[in-house]
């Protein structure tokens, strides 16, 4: 499959974004980045993203362009594992990277970050071995 970011990977119905935010969803921190993540039934791709970058941090549209490019490259650069845990589990999650710090980061650091972020994620959404009963069941993990 080709490392592409299509329009339908990017979330945009303000329905789902606000039920993200308003609770039910799961979040975790990896500096600069904090990850808010849910299943959601009622999106198009396995899995759909939100980047945001706050203009409290970064007054000028350039540097909070730049920084949402280096986001979005990481994640379709490394967005592999997270696509075949979600299609495993027969289920669609929407995603939301939102950046923390107020210093420029290189692409490598941000990289890492999501790479790791990614692996957080794929790794909740697999059934462990305790949740046989929701297995047996046809529960899902999502």
């Amino acid at each position: 499959m080709a490392n592409t970011l299509h329009k339908t990977e990017r979330l945009s119905r303000k329905k789902v974004i606000e039920k993200m935010f308003a609770g039910g969803s799961r979040s975790f921190s990896l500096f600069p980045l904090r990850i808010v993540y849910m299943p959601v039934e009622e999106l198009d791709a396995p899995v759909s993203i939100l980047v945001s970058v706050s203009k409290r941090r970064f007054k000028r549209a350039v540097k909070r362009n730049v920084m949402k490019r280096r986001i979005r490259e990481a994640y379709r650069l490394n967005k592999q594992p997270l696509l075949e845990a979600v299609q495993q589990n027969n289920c669609r999650l929407a995603v939301a990277f939102i950046y923390l710090s107020d210093r420029l980061f290189d692409f490598s650091l941000i990289a890492d970050r999501m790479q790791l972020a990614l692996q957080r994620m794929s790794e909740a959404l697999q059934p462990s071995s305790d949740d046989v009963p929701s297995a047996e069941t046809g529960g899902e993990p999502c």
